[in-house]
This record gives C-alpha cells, sequence and structure tokens, in this order.
C-alpha cells in the first residue's frame, strides 16, 4: 500500500489488488461481505449496515479484543458500477465528515484500488494521521486481500 498527501486537506492510498475490478468492487457494495474483512486485523465488525445507492447511509462499528469499540458512519454519495464510488466518512468522535473517493482500475487481471480522501481543514486530515489510519489502512487492505482468496477470486 502507498500513502501520498495529496494536499493539505487530502490523502490518498493506493493497493493493488490479484482480483478482477467487479469483484473487488463487489466486495466494497455489500454487507455480506464487508463485515468478513472491513477494519484492522485485532477487530471484528459487530455493526455493519449499508445501503449502497446514492443518498443511501451507511455505519461501521468495530471492536477490538479488549472491548474498545470503533464507530464509523457516513452517506454514499455517487455510484458507477464498478468503476468507482464516493461516500462521507466520519468517525465517532472526531470533528466533522470527509469526502471519500474510491476508485477501481483493472490491467491484467489485477485491480488497483485507489482511495483519496478530502477533509474540511489540515487539522482533521492530520488528526485523522495521528489516529494511526495509515497502520490500520494497511491492514484493512491485507484482510481485503485474504477474504478474496478465500472467495476463490485472487
Amino acid at each position: 500500500m502507498t500513502l501520498t498527501l495529496k494536499s493539505d486537506v487530502e490523502i490518498e492510498l493506493s493497493r493493488t489488488f490479484d482480483a478482477p475490478r467487479r469483484l473487488v468492487f463487489e466486495a466494497h457494495s455489500k454487507a455480506e461481505h464487508v463485515r468478513q474483512w472491513w477494519g484492522s486485523k485485532d477487530t471484528t465488525m459487530t455493526v455493519c449496515d449499508m445501503d449502497f445507492r446514492p443518498g443511501g447511509a451507511w455505519r461501521y462499528v468495530t471492536r477490538k479484543a479488549n472491548g474498545k469499540e470503533y464507530g464509523f458512519h457516513g452517506t454514499f454519495v455517487e455510484i458507477v458500477r464498478p468503476e468507482w464510488f464516493s461516500w462521507m466518512f466520519g468517525v465517532d468522535g472526531m470533528p466533522g465528515e470527509g469526502l471519500e473517493v474510491y476508485r477501481f482500475t483493472e490491467h491484467d487481471g489485477k485491480t488497483t484500488l485507489t482511495t483519496t480522501s478530502h477533509f474540511p481543514s489540515v487539522e482533521v486530515r492530520d488528526a485523522v494521521i495521528a489516529s494511526g489510519m495509515e497502520t490500520g489502512a494497511a491492514e484493512l487492505f491485507d484482510r481485503l486481500e485474504e477474504y478474496l482468496r478465500t472467495m476463490g477470486l485472487s
């Protein structure tokens, strides 16, 4: 995974998966899939509610082994299957929401997922970075890669 600070209010993450775009997109678009892989390696998902359509709300809650829970929420903004989607992304207890755009690009049967997060201010962007998001995102992508393999997709 690569992390790039695109601007004072943007973070870009990119990772290539050994699976076709339509399947990587599907793994992001259905709760039955998302609940299997979303979150860092030491968490389990306790809530996975998503209405995958423009204007539809979503809420995820993960729990660490010590019982601490982390909540995430937002609304889907635009969806163009299987090329990209965008959503508003908020973290319980942190100020503001940011717009995230997920782009799925396929080449030779592999899919590069590029996520660009837009934050309302440099302070919010920096708070997200300070929260350990880089480590969590890398673990989340590792879990997605493992999940795709269990589905026989990669």
